[in-house]
């Protein structure tokens, strides 16, 4: 019985412990941003720390039923993490604690056509454009009763982080970006690249054809983990790290919002025409004023920008960063410390 308390008494403590630190932390990063001084640094933690995201909550936002997980702190400031593909929310596993472990409350939300995330209408258009991704995490935000909250993406989550950041810069405190400035338009996308750069597209292509459809569909896990090997080529994931985000794909919505998405940016299939405007103002590359981190990864084998074409696209305060050490394109789950810590910095400029 004596042993029996002790041992209790012992995780109260640890628990007592960690919590205070989480509230130091916190109390660190808000003191910081009122003073406009660097943030505390965050622990480290070693890729692959987390396997788990606890319980996936489901809402209805807009044309949506969102599957998202959440951590942190209900009465946290709220910071928005966005996947890309083929990705999923497994993507922030290591980075969600650390946040979370700063105060901040965490929610990473399944973007239409992935994991839990269904459509309340089976009439609705199975729609990839750009603008349409932004506007699904508006209404996210809305239904959460969130009104303004950081944002920090990947791949498509990037592109629909900047692109939230350049419309809606009231509901964006700051922004962190993988691989910079990343809203596109159809017209620039007419185009031709130099040959080395078509050919780092040869996915976008091979979707502009029905054989290509079939074929992504019928072979939707393989493809997607030579994606990852591709994208990632020196970072050693093993098959149980893919399987879990493999699982996000299964959507029923999945494949149809995939290729929607190639194939509307090469002008090969129509957007829906309430979204047009929207799309004339990003097809003006607006400028991003809201303060931002972009980062990248010193081994992103996907195609990307190299951050001096896309310095003068944000106004406000503004820093690059590059992970080192063989960090690929999928960065907040391969240096997860230095995604985290982008967010941490970011919001005391």
């Amino acid at each position: 019985m004596s042993q029996e308390i002790n041992h209790r008494r012992r995780g109260l403590l640890g628990i007592a412990a960690a919590t205070f630190a989480a509230a130091t932390l916190l109390q660190s990063v808000r003191a910081n941003a009122q003073t406009g001084t660097k943030s505390a640094a965050l622990p480290t933690i070693k890729p692959g720390t987390n396997t788990s995201l606890g319980p996936i909550k489901q809402i209805d936002a807009g044309v949506l039923n969102v599957g998202y997980a959440e951590a942190g702190p209900a009465d946290g400031y709220p910071v928005i993490l966005l996947h890309g593909w083929p990705y999923d929310i497994y993507s922030f596993a290591d980075v969600a604690p650390l946040l979370a472990g700063a105060g901040y409350r965490v929610i990473m939300p399944y973007l239409r056509g992935y994991g839990t995330t269904q459509f309340l209408s089976g009439d609705t258009v199975r729609n990839g454009q750009q603008a349409v991704v932004a506007v699904d995490i508006i209404a996210l935000m809305d239904a959460l009763k969130i009104q303004k909250a950081i944002i920090a993406g990947f791949d498509w989550g990037a592109r629909t982080a900047n692109v939230i950041a350049a419309l809606w810069p009231e509901r964006c405190k700051a922004l962190v970006s993988v691989s910079g400035y990343l809203i596109g338009s159809q017209e620039a996308n007419k185009k031709p690249l130099p040959p080395k750069a078509e050919l780092a597209w040869w996915y976008q292509y091979y979707f502009a054809t029905e054989r290509g459809r079939q074929g992504y569909d019928s072979n939707r896990h393989d493809f997607s983990k030579l994606i990852w090997q591709l994208a990632s080529p020196k970072w050693n994931f093993d098959d149980a790290t893919f399987d879990r985000s493999a699982e996000a794909f299964n959507n029923p919505d999945h494949v149809a919002i995939v290729i929607h998405n190639y194939r509307w940016r090469l002008s090969l299939v129509e957007g829906e025409p309430q979204y047009d405007d929207l799309e004339k103002r990003l097809a003006t590359f607006p400028v991003i004023a809201v303060p931002t981190i972009t980062l990248e990864g010193d081994a992103n084998g996907a195609p990307h920008p190299d951050p001096a074409a896309y310095r003068n696209k944000f106004s406000g305060k503004y820093e690059h960063r590059t992970s080192s050490g063989g960090i690929g394109h999928n960065l907040p789950q391969e240096a997860p410390h230095d995604f985290a810590q982008a967010v941490l910095d970011v919001d005391t400029f």
